[in-house]
């Protein structure tokens, strides 16, 4: 079997590069099959992945990169029925890492997909917003975390705590600063076509396809990966400063307990905002918009999971 890589070099301030020349040696002593393609820019990756499959084939692809990657290369793929993904992290997020149980080394990863992993099935995601679709394989939101993922995006902040191996405190610490700075808006809800509710102050609402997202926030707990349902979360009708408290116990999955926090189950979600905010998949800014739709592809893509325990 043929594994085709592809490395995302610029990961993580440069982690990605460093990982690949730790793997290929040992491709090559294992006398693996294997192909390797680079990033160069922005969606490089989910032009490179709509290349290899276009020909309608079976393939085994291996992410080398971080979450952003990852979604750039489900975004090119042209039939997910055909196509095997594996993954070895390198970014600051790695939340596609958690909800899976994969190792977070190096050689444990490579192990997982050369010889002890397993193929499970995975959900993917759709937003549409306007004309446009992207599709996810973590997660999808528009407004606070949203904008998180706009604010981190090449920011100083997370160039110095990537380098000090401290990346997804990015995500914490643009969370605070827009809360204090920002106000939430009005949010309309439909799920599956009925109308659910009008919620007056929100601060985000996000379609999750797995448990965590932004780092390692647990925000929906009870999500998995191939229910072909999202978990829908939304957060609204807080003081600020109850968010500040209680932003921190969403890293343990505590946040639920507390009044302000919705949680949904569907397949299809719309959303309609007051004005245009942020929005995001798979933690990657993607656009400005005041109505999305989130769903399921009808076809699931096999990812490569450690063996079961």
């Amino acid at each position: 079997m043929e594994y085709i890589f592809i490395v995302n070099p610029k990961s993580r301030s440069g982690r990605g590069g460093v990982v690949w020349k730790l793997v290929e040696p040992e491709l090559k002593k294992r006398r693996i099959e294997y192909q390797v393609f680079y990033t160069r820019h922005v969606r490089h990756a989910a032009e490179i992945t709509a290349g290899i499959t276009a020909d309608g084939r079976e393939h085994t692809l291996v992410v080398v990169g971080g979450d952003g990657t990852v979604d750039e290369v489900v975004n090119g793929i042209r039939d997910c029925s055909k196509v095997t993904l594996g993954y070895i992290p390198t970014g600051s997020g790695n939340d596609f890492t958690r909800a899976l149980h994969l190792p977070s080394d190096t050689r444990g990863a490579l192990d997982t997909i050369l010889d002890s992993g397993r193929p499970v099935p995975m959900d993917v995601g759709r937003l549409d917003c306007g004309e446009s679709a992207w599709r996810f394989a973590v997660s999808a939101g528009i407004g606070f975390d949203a904008a998180v993922c706009h604010k981190a995006e090449g920011s100083s902040i997370k160039t110095v705590l990537n380098k000090l191996g401290l990346g997804k405190l990015t995500y914490l610490v643009t969370a605070l600063k827009w809360i204090l700075s920002e106000r939430p808006e009005e949010a309309e809800l439909r799920i599956e076509g009925e109308y659910i509710r009008r919620f007056e102050h929100t601060y985000f609402i996000a379609a999750m396809n797995h448990p965590y997202e932004g780092g390692g926030f647990f925000f929906c707990p009870k999500a998995r990966i191939d229910d072909r349902l999202l978990d829908v979360i939304v957060v609204s009708e807080l003081p600020k400063w109850k968010i500040l408290l209680l932003l921190p116990t969403a890293f343990f999955g505590k946040h639920v307990r507390f009044r302000g926090i919705s949680i949904f189950r569907c397949r299809e979600i719309e959303v309609k905002t007051g004005k245009r905010l942020p929005i995001h998949t798979d933690g990657e800014p993607i656009a400005w918009g005041d109505t999305i739709r989130a769903s399921l592809e009808p076809e699931q893509i096999r990812v490569i999971a450690p063996p079961q325990e």
